[in-house]
């Protein structure tokens, strides 16, 4: 077992993930007696067009990440040591100040903002998924975070989860997620409601599958807001519960905020069922639904290009040379499977209130959570963990892994 201070795990200098990637060496060929001259101006012009197109990929590249908004975090307040592995099982116990990492496997927190972030406010997370990059089992897995978990905030006592990104933007929110469920954050990438929007666009819209219900939360939502001069009703069949439907920006938000309401606007006809479990669901569903478009629609070509429109509209702590790494086995990446989850798990949390009226979701198993979590994303690399119910709300200042 290896320690390591690092502030993220560097994927690409991991040797087992660049065996994934290698490609097979080219059979040497036997060398042809004849049409020597031919085959050498042959030779220079395919090289010479070879290099044209890559020195120009690289310069559209390159631009590509210059357009980029980086910030990096500011050191960690809370002290934990990082465990990395490839092989060694782990079994998952509580307390300690030890944090689950593997060199195969990279975290980004995904953030969703209400408003671009101030240097007085930095916003509220309205969305907090978990992507976790698995090349063992070639695997994208979405765990997403329920924004009313009561949890131990760093330095701010007990609150909701998603306090900690008013308290303390990312940062905060990082440090909070490692401290509460013992999961290293390799990276993270921001996006605010407006280029959330912006994104969808630049993909084209979204292609998707939508409740009848889920298509008249929507229009409700177009309705209520007049936004009739931005965006445009769903048009659908009422005999069909479910439907097809392409989702331009406002419209794919909508439907990734929804968690029902009653009486929208005030109209008792704008009724919709659903909670944050629903909305959590429909966030996770809406990007499988974005990766499988791309797996059947996008070449390499047309993914740099649409990273060209996005760049702009992200804020990241990933380095030029991850960005780099991702993009060029992006194409990899989108054929793995996708598997999600949401936290806490069931059977391991309740209801609660707090003491100033507050409603919560009070996890009572921390240890069962933490190890739900640990398997989902690590698999086979960790085994263990208590499955016996505790009465505390709240989680131990770090979590551990053994």
């Amino acid at each position: 077992m290896a320690n390591y201070n690092d502030d993220f795990v560097d994927i690409s200098s991991n040797d087992d993930v660049n065996k994934v990637y290698e490609t097979d060496k080219r059979r040497e060929q036997p060398k042809k007696k004849k049409n020597k001259g031919l085959g050498r101006r042959i030779f220079v012009l395919v090289l010479s067009l070879i290099m044209l197109l890559v020195g120009s990929g690289l310069v559209y590249y390159y631009k590509v990440l210059d357009s980029m908004t980086f910030k990096e975090l500011e050191p960690e307040p809370v002290a934990a040591t990082t465990t990395t592995s490839e092989t060694t099982t782990y079994s998952i116990a509580s307390g300690g100040s030890t944090l689950l990492s593997s060199d195969n496997v990279l975290n980004i927190l995904l953030f969703g903002q209400d408003s671009p972030a101030t240097e007085e406010d930095h916003g509220r997370s309205d969305t907090t998924i978990l992507l976790s990059i698995d090349n063992v089992n070639k695997k994208l897995k979405l765990t997403s975070f329920q924004r009313d978990t009561y949890v131990s905030i760093p330095g701010h006592g007990d609150n909701k989860i998603n306090s900690a990104f008013t308290f303390g933007g990312e940062r905060l929110s990082i440090d909070t997620i490692e401290t509460n469920f013992g999961i290293k954050v390799d990276k993270y990438a921001t996006v605010d409601f407006s280029s959330f929007r912006d994104i969808i666009e630049a993909l084209g819209g979204v292609d998707i599958e939508l409740t009848l219900e889920e298509i008249k939360y929507i229009n409700a939502q177009i309705d209520v807001n007049d936004q009739l001069d931005v965006t445009n009703f769903l048009t659908y069949d009422e005999t069909k519960e479910k439907q097809m439907v392409h989702l331009d920006g406002y419209q794919a938000l909508w439907y990734a905020r929804d968690r029902g309401e009653e009486s929208l606007g005030g109209n008792p006809e704008y009724s919709f069922s659903g909670d944050d479990w629903d909305r959590t669901s429909r966030q996770r569903n809406l990007i499988e639904t974005i990766i499988k478009n791309l797996r059947e629609n996008a070449s390499l070509t047309e993914l740099v290009a649409i990273a060209n429109r996005i760049g702009p509209l992200v804020t990241t702590n990933l380095k030029k040379g991850d960005i780099t790494f991702l993009v060029s086995n992006m194409l990899t990446y989108i054929n793995y499977d996708m598997e999600e989850m949401s936290l806490p798990t069931q059977d391991r949390w309740q209801y609660g209130t707090t003491s100033d009226g507050q409603s919560v979701i009070a996890i009572t198993d921390w240890d069962g959570v933490r190890s739900d979590v640990a398997k989902f994303i690590y698999e086979d690399s960790v085994s263990g963990g208590s499955t016996s119910s505790s009465s505390s709300t709240t989680a131990p200042t770090t979590a551990a892994v053994q």
